[in-house]
């Protein structure tokens, strides 16, 4: 290869890395702004008197196979009889 190839070769690699690099940097910010975005819901959810402790909860449930959760909720009444809860 001469060094013209070699050089091609090189900036096309380079620009291809560079627009990866520019699209991650991108989402970064984008993922930055919706959890902004999400912190701002839940601040005035929290104003309006829901717990968002509990919200939290729920949203994390809702993201669950419902089977799960009824196995889980079986093992924690099991566990919790168990102490005498």
């Amino acid at each position: 290869m001469n060094d013209d190839v070699l050089d091609a070769s090189y900036r096309v690699t380079a620009d291809e890395l560079r627009a990866f690099i520019e699209r991650v940097e991108r989402l970064d910010a984008e993922k930055k702004d919706l959890a902004e975005q999400q912190k701002e819901v839940m601040a005035e959810a929290k104003g309006r008197g829901y717990d968002t402790k509990v919200m939290r909860k729920i949203i994390a449930l809702r993201k669950r196979d419902s089977n799960d959760i009824a196995e889980e909720e079986a093992v924690m009444d099991m566990y919790k009889e168990a102490l005498g809860m």
